[in-house]
């Protein structure tokens, strides 16, 4: 999600530690995005990586030099799109989780169709998402 003028100096005093805070944030909801139905990884992890561009190259180098991350980061960076097994195995999983919290979980029906609008969300965010073919 690197941007023309991405590679000027890092924001310094309040803009940083901000831009270092919503990082964080957008990591957290990333990871919980993993494991949560309707709640997508890949939007959330190319917003940290925005941010740490922006106000720390030193933890943004990090996050690019994951084993787990970094591959997503590049193909968005240089291709601006995901890979498809990327995908699948993002569907496989918000369906599959999603689909047993709906019928497996004791809640009122306007619970069950709030998480099915989400999964819904998430579903469709990874599937507008560019597909990059081998």
């Amino acid at each position: 999600m690197e941007s023309r003028g991405a590679e000027s100096a890092p924001r310094s005093g309040v803009r940083r530690v901000f831009l270092l805070v919503l990082a964080g944030v957008f990591f957290v909801l990333a990871i919980l995005g993993v494991a949560l139905p309707g709640l997508p990884t890949t939007p959330f992890l190319l917003l940290t990586s925005w941010c740490l561009l922006r106000s720390s190259p030193r933890l943004h180098a990090r996050l690019r030099a994951s084993p787990l991350f970094g591959p997503l980061l590049h193909d968005w960076a240089v291709h601006h799109g995901v890979r498809m097994s990327v995908k699948v195995t993002a569907l496989t999983l918000m369906v599959g989780i999603g689909c047993s919290s709906i019928f497996l979980l004791e809640a009122a029906l306007p619970w069950r169709i709030a998480l099915g609008a989400v999964l819904l969300v998430g579903v469709v965010v990874v599937l507008r998402l560019r597909t990059l073919r081998a």
